[in-house]
């Protein structure tokens, strides 16, 4: 897949999470072999004084930023450096939205490569995530 025309101040499309699940917070806690039970265990938020929803994981956060990225530039071969700032919390439920602008354009070992700066964010609500991505354009 080719990339349209890609220029500095290029908008990435919108990439929208339109619920954080719950369920994969748990799946990844076990994945990951992490005991936090803020990821999956409500009873312990409520006892913290943390609500009732579940706090979603870092990585599955940076996943998101990955995903949209990589999606734009034409799958994950494309993806050549992600670097991240984790800003904030994400619960479950929350509808999160990737959205990131082409900073720079440039040439390394003969490909075409675009740098990013990208923030992932709840909708009507703080970022959560920033950073930087490198893509390979086809």
């Amino acid at each position: 897949m080719s990339t349209p025309t890609v220029e500095v101040g290029t908008e990435l499309p919108a990439y929208d999470v339109p619920s954080v699940s719950a369920e994969k917070m748990k799946t990844m806690a076990a994945l990951l072999s992490d005991p936090t039970p803020i990821h999956w265990d409500v009873e312990t938020l409520r006892a913290l004084g943390m609500g009732d929803r579940p706090v979603n994981q870092g990585p599955l956060n940076m996943g998101y930023v990955m995903n949209a990225v990589t999606a734009w530039a034409g799958g994950p071969q494309s993806l050549r450096r992600l670097r991240v700032r984790f800003l904030g919390t994400v619960l479950a439920g929350q509808h999160l939205r990737v959205r990131g602008t082409v900073s720079g354009l440039r040439e390394e070992d003969g490909a075409r490569l675009a740098d990013c700066d990208v923030v992932l964010e709840v909708v009507d609500g703080d970022a959560v995530v920033s950073g930087s991505a490198t893509v390979v354009l086809s």
